[in-house]
């Protein structure tokens, strides 16, 4: 079987690796990553969002169906305009993802037909009409654009009802930029990544994950698209009750419920970004595909084909997907200067035979042929084993064999950064003696 994957980064070559297995790759990005040539029969350049282009490689190349790793050409409808022509895609309809693609229509489907888990919410064009409606809130809010951010571009103010100045501020230039700002309630809590597999009726879950978004060891500095991430050996992690697990994965079924009512069924993989907060696991946002880093948690682990599941997401027909009941620890490199000012152009020395040898694994993202660094995430290692513990220790040590102008954290996955997510949702359940 000849497969398509569309998009070279992190996440890309973790699915190229899966996909590899049972099938022929070709793949169609905007720059050669090294990871995914290695395992390409042919690699076609232009960007993602170049529809026509990859369609005319899709053809050329007489491919049986195709895979798409980022939201970008989602956004451009890439699935409408190959399954039109002939070819088989995973991944949602250009109308199914405005749950990633406008967050105002994932606000507004989740009140039309109530799923658990939504947020107030409010969408403005009128500046005046938010700052009324802000202060009348009289509650500390987070600012959205509406459209795609990178995993950047949303503000979430402090604690203190002055702070809402700031939010005010925010959301008049989202209004003067883009048109309309979206507004909502601010939740507190500890985030964490679902990922499902849908034909748009069955939903079949991954292992949970989670991120570590801020750039900076501690959880500080500016929100990155993820600095690493971690998934437990039993698919669950150690601050969610089971209960809050089910209510997580009841909002995501809801969803993909809603959708095919809403006309825009849902196919593909499915990723809610939840906050569990003190009552429920609350939606900060759905995202349209595999979450990088979290497809390198997840991917390394599935034992069922993906080829065959992409098959039976396209037919309707989603039997399982088996995943080994293992820990995962993701590290990401990136440049230095990282996110706000990162350097280019820079080479790196990887030792592989080292990673390897580690036990760990290497998936390249923003990053050439040449190992020369393009500006955003360069590369990922990644601890797979039976513990948490053990994961992490594979991780750390493989990392140290990539050497380079770069920076990465080191708090990924490790016991004391767990057990401060731990205590935050202890505390904020009362579950606390003072």
């Amino acid at each position: 079987m000849r497969v398509l994957l569309v998009g070279a980064g992190g996440r890309e070559n973790a699915i190229a690796e899966a996909l590899s297995r049972d099938a022929e790759l070709y793949v169609v990005a905007k720059h050669k990553n090294p990871g995914i040539m290695r395992l390409a029969k042919d690699y076609g350049l232009a960007k993602e969002t170049d529809v026509q282009k990859v369609l005319d490689f899709a053809l050329k190349w007489g491919v049986d169906l195709a895979f798409i790793g980022p939201e970008a050409p989602l956004e451009k409808g890439i699935v409408n305009v190959l399954e039109e022509n002939g070819t088989p895609t995973v991944g949602p309809t250009k109308e199914a993802a405005q749950l990633e693609t406008n967050k105002a229509f994932a606000r507004q489907l989740m009140e039309k037909y109530k799923i658990p888990g939504r947020k107030l919410f409010r969408v403005f064009d009128d500046i005046e009409e938010m700052k009324a409606w802000i202060d009348e809130f009289g509650k500390p809010v987070v600012v959205k654009p509406l459209g795609l951010t990178g995993g950047k571009g949303v503000k979430v103010v402090g604690y203190q009802l002055k702070d809402n100045e700031e939010a005010k501020e925010y959301a008049k230039a989202l209004i003067e930029k883009d048109g309309k700002v979206l507004i909502e309630e601010r939740t507190d809590g500890v985030e964490f990544t679902f990922q499902v597999f849908t034909d748009g009726k069955k939903v079949i879950p991954m292992p949970l994950a989670q991120d570590y978004p801020h750039a900076y060891e501690g959880d500080v500095g500016p929100i990155t698209g993820g600095m690493g991430s971690y998934s437990c050996e039993n698919h669950l992690l150690p601050f969610i009750p089971k209960d809050d697990y089910e209510k997580a994965l009841e909002t995501l079924k809801a969803t993909i419920d809603a959708m095919r009512k809403n006309g825009t069924p849902y196919k593909g993989i499915l990723y809610g970004q939840f906050m569990l907060a003190n009552d429920e696991p609350k939606i900060i946002e759905f995202n349209a595909r595999f979450g990088d880093p979290e497809a390198m948690n997840v991917l390394p682990i599935l034992k069922t084909s993906l080829v065959e599941i992409g098959e039976g997401i396209i037919d309707g027909n989603l039997k399982k997907a088996e995943f080994e009941q293992k820990a995962t620890v993701v590290k990401y490199v990136a440049p230095k200067g990282y996110p706000t000012n990162p350097i280019k152009g820079v080479k790196l020395q990887i030792n592989e035979d080292k990673i390897r040898e580690e036990g760990a694994k290497v998936y390249y993202a923003s990053i050439d042929e040449s190992f020369t660094m393009l500006g955003s995430r360069a590369l990922a290692i990644v601890g797979v084993a039976d513990s948490l513990e053990e994961a992490e220790k594979i991780a750390s040590h493989g990392i140290k064999h990539v050497n380079g102008e770069i920076f990465y954290r080191t708090d990924v996955g490790t016991q004391e950064s767990i057990e401060k997510r731990i205590m935050i949702m202890k505390k904020l359940r009362g579950e606390l003696n003072d």
